[in-house]
Formats: structure tokens, sequence, C-alpha cells
């Protein structure tokens, strides 16, 4: 569904990215493994349509994808090294500010029942009503993940998603992305360490950023 052939990006007469290729199908994980400063980030920014590549083709369903693609980026969910929530609004009013951007058109009850679900699948609960300002870098992760169950899409592009986990809170973002890939997911994730998911791995080694 998504594939890439020949990507090349530069910056400043550095290349950062250069013959990246890879195909992803439902049920697919790839794993971008590199140092930091390797590329890993800016091909998800180019993956996503937040930066362009300089050569090379993107495909969605067989035919090439533009910038700024409705349909794509309806089947996309993007978590970058920033985690993308109000500090000032608590786990379970991001959620809420979440699920109405997603367009969720459940009623009320049925909404509050999926942010519960979600903010217990991450063991939130204790701190669900309290400001986020207050958690800790590993929480503020975790309430940045329960977003991906709030909005399914069929692609997750996720920059680092296990920075500042604990061992148990890596347990459940492994169960939530089993069960993402098992329902016809897929997801690109980049890493510096592979994660037990398996899947195909792309090494990158090159001066990026």
């Amino acid at each position: 569904m998504l594939s890439a052939s020949g990507l090349a990006v530069a910056r400043a007469d550095r290349t950062v990215l250069q013959g990246i290729g890879f195909g992803l199908a439902p049920g697919g994980l790839l794993q971008v493994l590199g140092a930091n400063g390797s590329g890993k980030t800016t091909l998800l920014r180019v993956l996503c349509g937040l930066a362009s590549a300089d050569a090379g083709t993107l495909q969605w369903h067989g035919r090439p994808l533009r910038a700024a693609d409705p349909e794509f980026q309806q089947a996309l969910a993007y978590l970058g090294h920033a985690n993308g929530i109000d500090i000032d609004l608590t786990p379970a009013e991001n959620l809420r500010f979440a699920a109405r951007l997603a367009g969720h058109h459940a009623d009320a009850g049925k909404r509050a029942a999926s942010i519960a679900r979600a903010l217990a699948a991450q063991a939130l609960e204790r701190v669900a009503h309290v400001p986020v300002r207050t958690l800790s870098q590993g929480q503020r992760r975790r309430v940045a993940l329960a977003r991906l169950a709030l909005a399914p899409r069929v692609l997750w592009l996720l920059d680092e998603p296990v920075t500042a986990l604990d061992a148990d809170s890596c347990a459940r973002f492994q169960r939530q992305l089993d069960a993402h890939l098992a329902a016809g997911g897929m997801a690109v994730i980049a890493t510096h360490q592979l994660l037990p998911g398996g899947g195909a791995v792309l090494r990158l080694d090159g001066a990026g950023a």
C-alpha cells in the first residue's frame, strides 16, 4: 500500500538520505534503525508530508503520492519527538480534544468510554484528571501514545515512540503495536534499537538529521 523508491534528501549541499526504497503491505512493520543524525526523522517527515524529497517517488495504493493528499492524510497518524499535547490540560482533556480533531461523531457516552479505555491501556487512570505539566516525561509519552487508540488510522509513523518509557510501558506499547498490525494496520518506526515486533529493517548510516 505504501512504497518508496530512490528517495533522496539533501540539506545545505549535504546528503541526508539517498537511494531509500521499501514496500509496506497491510500488517507490515518497517523499523528504521540508525544513530542520531542518520536521517530517521527526516525520512518520517518526508513520508508524512512535512518535508519533501529531492528525488525519488512515493506511492500510496499504487498511485503517486503528492503533498497534502487528503486521502493519505486521513490514513496516517504521526508521532514525532514532541508529544504534541497541551501540558496545561489533563490527559483526559487532551484525549477529548484529539477525539474531536479526529472527527469522532459517537455520542458523549461512547466517546468517554473510548477515552477511558485508551487511558487504561497506558495505565494512566490515576493521573487522568491532573495537568499534564505535573507528569513525568514517560507519562507524557504515554498520553501521546494513547491518542493512537482514539483515531484508528491504517498507517502509523512513529519517531522513537518508546523514548522515556520504562519496561512496563514499553510492553504496553508493544501490545498496542501488535494489535494494530494484527488488524491490518501498518507502521514505520524510527528507533535506535530494534523493537521486538520484528518486521523489515531499514538501516540508515548517513550523517543526516
